[in-house]
């Protein structure tokens, strides 16, 4: 349970960092590129991995599993994500990923068949409700366009999330990432080619960066602990640990980006924090 634990807090280490990346790539890519690109790096990356350490192919009936990981993962979270990033800064936004535990416990309950006490059930509906109450009064920082992309990319997030860690308890989770994103590579590939930017001498360093940080670590390495946390502790209890993340989320906002981060944001952060420490004595 502790190995699960600490792999999955890693793992939300790493995620952290995702959205204030993302949000400096957009500066000089368009969301579609971003998208494809950053799948398409890391599918290679894990091509090269499956290959040199001879892993087996997925049976085919993992096959439906691992397009509704690439499509929530792979696709859906980094381009509705970054689509909302042109409408809302990634402080704002980032607290959106506190709903992403009750969206990945709901599914790992619906697709993993786990029962959570109610009392998780209350620190995790509570936490939630932090979050979401503290966006909808965030004014002229939001937008409701910016807001519905969120709430969007966290539902199709939390459902890759469960289905990656039902896959990962028998293929690995590397494995599994590696496996949905060499099953999106073509489709990414073709949208990279029709979304190449007109440009490349426009574009400047951070955003390379930003695109070299999501491609390598939100898209792959993350991955390889949080899948394995998840498989090892549970969906719904190593879950909760993203509450966390948009308190390491909005401190790299502040510190690399500049953006505001006010008291009342920190407030929420550490009240998101004492719920997963409620829901894990629940769990």
């Amino acid at each position: 349970m502790a190995e699960g634990w600490g792999s999955g807090l890693l793992g939300v280490l790493i995620f952290s960092a995702s959205l204030p990346a993302t949000r400096v790539a957009v500066g000089g890519f368009s969301p579609l590129f971003l998208t494809s690109a950053r799948a398409v790096i890391a599918a290679l990356l894990g091509l090269a991995c499956l290959a040199l350490l001879r892993q087996r192919r997925p049976a085919r009936a993992d096959l439906a599993s691992l397009a509704v990981v690439a499509g929530g993962v792979v696709v859906g979270f980094p381009l509705l994500t970054a689509l909302a990033l042109q409408h809302v800064t990634s402080a704002h936004s980032i607290v959106f990923v506190g709903l992403l535990p009750l969206a990945t416990a709901a599914f790992g309950v619906l697709r993993g068949g786990e029962r959570p006490k109610p009392a998780f059930w209350l620190f995790s509906i509570l936490g939630s409700l932090a979050v979401a109450g503290y966006a909808l009064v965030q004014g002229g920082l939001g937008s409701l366009t910016g807001d519905l992309l969120m709430l969007a990319a966290i539902l199709v997030c939390g459902l890759g999330y469960a289905e990656g860690a039902i896959l990962s308890r028998r293929l690995g989770g590397w494995q599994v990432i590696s496996w949905a994103l060499l099953l999106a590579l073509p489709l990414m590939a073709a949208l990279g080619a029709v979304t190449l930017p007109a440009d490349w001498s426009r574009i400047a360093t951070p955003a390379w960066l930003g695109l070299a940080y999501v491609s390598v670590f939100s898209m792959l390495v993350g991955f390889v602990f949080w899948y394995r946390g998840l498989a090892l502790g549970g969906i719904a209890k190593v879950g909760q640990l993203q509450l966390l993340q948009p308190f390491f989320g909005l401190a790299l906002a502040g510190l690399l980006l500049g953006e505001p981060v006010p008291a009342a944001m920190i407030a929420v952060a550490a009240l998101v924090a004492a719920c997963v420490a409620g829901a894990k004595r629940f769990a």
